[in-house]
Order: structure tokens, then C-alpha cells, then sequence
């Protein structure tokens, strides 16, 4: 069956190192015809009841200013994590305490690379970071012991990890980065990303239950990814850092959060059990998926404990290439990581969508394979 092309706005790649939004790239014309698997998303959250609780909010909370005291949003967020809400601050998205923390605490910062761009962009001096490059032989995956010793050789005080891995999906064991931590302890800051930890398992092996045991640590994380709210800009960080949390909070305008954030917020005490039956839908979504894509021929897919999977192309053809073949043949959207420092061109990641949309993902990559 004919299949007309996708019309792209080709420049728009160029002038973000995130991936531009699928409505800036294809137009609203165009947006039912594209299903975004670049997007990394928790595709059952919020239900159904949640969102028209929000919809049905939104003329009150559109003519009334946010609370003054982010104490009351740390309590709700709080009640659904199990810790203790003084070890809590709310940001406008997690890049807001990325940028806070990188350029007030950081004097220089290991960065394992690939990693999530923000992380290198944010900092105001680019000397302050130095790159520990992950093995590519190896899927990139990070050994702690070869980083805490390249630290050391390094005579670094700040050190990065993201786990999962951001983009490759990878875990580290609580057991892992404790070792890790115990052996770091006179660092003056270690800065654990947790964004997609709840994809991690069907228990979360989240480190904020024991964040007290290590006072330079802290915990960044993403509600846009395992809520699926990028667009109210919800992300916290956890510390048991009595100094970092109040020199965060100090760095932070007030209202930082918006009215509608604080009402969703509000809402996860009693959506709790729907939010854990949904980040387990897409942990079972992803495994069905990782199992589906191993079988294409021409792509090396990398292990995850994560919603997304990387995927190395092993034909004839770039990340980008492959990118905009996909999208303009087939209403495919998917991550080039050509940009991302420390892989090559030939890694695109991408993100489950649910079981029916992730066929059109499936049959795409094979069709695209088959010619090459």
C-alpha cells in the first residue's frame, strides 16, 4: 500500500543537541502520522481518570500562583517514595538541578562517556570536566572499578553516574555502586541519576532508601520519564547533605514549580498503585521488544534495564540516515546518538511505545535492513 512521505524540517536537527520535538519537525498537519519512539516515556501514566482530574483543574489553577512553601510539594512527592521530605527539593524538570548543582558544587567532574548531554553542556567551564570514554568492545557498559581507579590517577572530586545508563540502558547493582561509594567517600560530590531506575525491575533498586549512609551523595531524578509529564517539568534531587540541600534551595527562584505540578503531585499518593501497574506494563512491553529486535538481522542490540534500547547498525548506513529513512518512509521517529560524545554514527535509541505501536517499529527496522 502507497505510503505518503513524511515532510521534514531537516534544519532543526542542526541547531539542537537534543533531539527536536516531533511537532517542530513535522507540523501538526502531520503529527498523527508519526508515533515518536524517540521520546522516552512511560506510556501508561498518567490513566485516564488522572488526566481528566488535571484537564478539570486547569481553570482554577491557571488564575492562582504556586505555593510559596515547597515543603507541602516535597510531602506529597515524599509520601510515594517512602523517604523523608526534608531530604527532597523539586525542580523545573531535572535539568534545572543538573545546571544548579554542576556550576555551584562542581570544581571538576569525571563524566563516563556516552552520556546525557546536559550533564557536559551545563557546565560554565568546560576544563572542569574531564571524559572517561566506555569501552565500545565492551557495549559500553561502565566498570566501577576501572573508573574509581581512573578518578583517583585523575586526582578528580566530582564523579558522574547514570543508572540506567543514558543511552545505554545499562544497571548497576545497589551492591555495585555501594562498593563504589565506600571507596570513593573523601570525593566531595558523587551525582547518581536515576532517572529510568523504576524500568530497572519490578523492585526498584533505587539507592535514596540508604541515601543517608553517604553524605556526598546525591540523587537526581526525571519525572518526565517515569511519569510520562514532560510537560509540567517535574524533576528532585535527594541528599542527606545538609549544606547541598540548602545552597539548592537557595539558587532556586520561587514558584520554580508551576500551579498544575503541584496539583499532580497531589494526585500520586492516591494513583500509586495505577503508577506501579503501569511502569510494570512497560518493563514487560520492553522485554517483548528487546526480544523482538534481537531476531532482525543487521542491528546489534545492546542488554537494558531501562524503557529505551540502543541499537547498532551493522550495515552500510549512518544513525541519520537511518533516522530520516524511518521517519520519512515509514512514520518512524526514533534518537540519532550520532551527536552524543563518545559514540561513532552507526547507534540509534529508541523507546517503547506500547505493544501494538512497537510492531510498527519492528516491521520498519526489518524492511529497512532487508534492502541494505
Amino acid at each position: 500500500m502507497f505510503r505518503k512521505q513524511i515532510e521534514i524540517k531537516h534544519h532543526l536537527f542542526e541547531e539542537t543537541s537534543h533531539s527536536p520535538s516531533l511537532v517542530d519537525i513535522v507540523g501538526e498537519e502531520q503529527l498523527a502520522d508519526v508515533v515518536d519512539f524517540c521520546f522516552i516515556e512511560n506510556p501508561y501514566f498518567p490513566g485516564e481518570a488522572l488526566i481528566r482530574r488535571l484537564q478539570d483543574k486547569l481553570p482554577e489553577v491557571l488564575k492562582a500562583y504556586p505555593s510559596s512553601n515547597p515543603k507541602l510539594a516535597q510531602q506529597d512527592l515524599a509520601a510515594v517514595l517512602h523517604i523523608k521530605p526534608e531530604y527532597l527539593v523539586l525542580g523545573n524538570g531535572a535539568t534545572e538541578l543538573i545546571t544548579i548543582i554542576q556550576n555551584n558544587f562542581v570544581e571538576d567532574m569525571g563524566i563516563p562517556v556516552p552520556t546525557f548531554s546536559e550533564y557536559i553542556e551545563k557546565v560554565q567551564n568546560l576544563e572542569k570536566v574531564k571524559l572517561f570514554q566506555l569501552p565500545a568492545d565492551k557495549q559500553y557498559q561502565l566498570d566501577l572499578e576501572a573508573y574509581a581507579d581512573w578518578l583517583l590517577e585523575e586526582k578528580l572530586s566530582s564523579a558522574l553516574i547514570i543508572n540506567p545508563g543514558n543511552p545505554t540502558g545499562q544497571l548497576l547493582s545497589i551492591e555495585e555502586i555501594t562498593g563504589f561509594l565506600n571507596r570513593m567517600k573523601h570525593l566531595k560530590l558523587v551525582l547518581v541519576d536515576e532517572s529510568f531506575i523504576d524500568f530497572a525491575g519490578e523492585e526498584i533498586p533505587s539507592f535514596m532508601p540508604v541515601v543517608e549512609q553517604f553524605q556526598n551523595l546525591v540523587i537526581v531524578r526525571s519525572m518526565s520519564k517515569h511519569c510520562g509529564v514532560p510537560g509540567l517539568r517535574l524533576g528532585y534531587c535527594c541528599t542527606a547533605n545538609e549544606y547541598y540541600l540548602q545552597q539548592i534551595r537557595n539558587a532556586l527562584p520561587v514558584w520554580n514549580i508551576n500551579t498544575l505540578a503541584e496539583y499532580f503531585l497531589t494526585q500520586l499518593k492516591d494513583t500509586d498503585v495505577e503508577y506501579h501497574n503501569a511502569r510494570k506494563h512497560v518493563i514487560s512491553d520492553v522485554r517483548e521488544l528487546h526480544e523482538a529486535l534481537s531476531e532482525i538481522e543487521g542491528y546489534e542490540v545492546y542488554p537494558t534495564n531501562s524503557n529505551f534500547i540502543l541499537l547498532k547498525i551493522n550495515f552500510a548506513m549512518t544513525a541519520y540516515d537511518l533516522q530520516m529513512k524511518l521517519l520519512q518512509n515509514f512514520g518512524v521517529y526514533v534518537r540519532d546518538c550520532s551527536n552524543k560524545i563518545g559514540l561513532d554514527d552507526k547507534h540509534i535509541r529508541i523507546a517503547s511505545k506500547g505493544k501494538e505501536k512497537d510492531q510498527l517499529l519492528i516491521h520498519a527496522l526489518k524492511a529497512v535492513a532487508a534492502k541494505c
